[in-house]
């Protein structure tokens, strides 16, 4: 009999959305792991949706990654942005920390610069936050 694989439970991080998505045209944002979880979306990005994204964004910065590196002929390659352009708008990411990036959908009359801005300054915020957390306690050993 195979056991069910597990998901890992990690802290929902969508409170580090709600500054994006006060930016004028900014449509959804969310949290992902390198692996393709959400770690934390938009209240109105519906699950199916969330997943999906979280999943195609995995994939996506791991090709940007190697497309980068190859390019560059080095192994080492480190992505700092990706930028979507389509006729329904922007997608932006941006590394978050480790194995988790940022990204947000816009609409297209977005400024791309003011995005690219607030998403640095909530990646601070978050990396601020996970180092500053106490850790768990995880009970005493029996």
């Amino acid at each position: 009999m195979n056991s069910p694989t597990r998901r890992r439970v990690t802290e929902d991080k969508s409170w580090v959305l709600a500054p994006l998505l006060e930016l004028p045209h900014v449509i959804h944002a969310a949290v992902i792991s390198g692996d393709g979880f959400i770690e934390g979306s938009s209240p109105g990005l519906k699950r199916d949706a969330a997943e999906g994204v979280a999943a195609m964004m995995s994939a996506l910065q791991g090709a940007g990654r190697a497309v980068t590196a190859a390019f560059a002929e080095r192994d080492d390659a480190r992505l700092r942005q990706t930028v979507i352009e389509s006729e329904q708008g922007w997608v932006f990411a941006i590394p978050a920390g480790e194995n988790t990036c940022l990204a947000v959908f816009a609409g297209p009359e977005v400024n791309m610069g003011v995005v690219a801005h607030h998403m640095q300054i909530q990646v601070t915020t978050l990396g601020n936050k996970v180092m500053n957390s106490p850790a768990r306690d995880l009970g005493s050993k029996a």
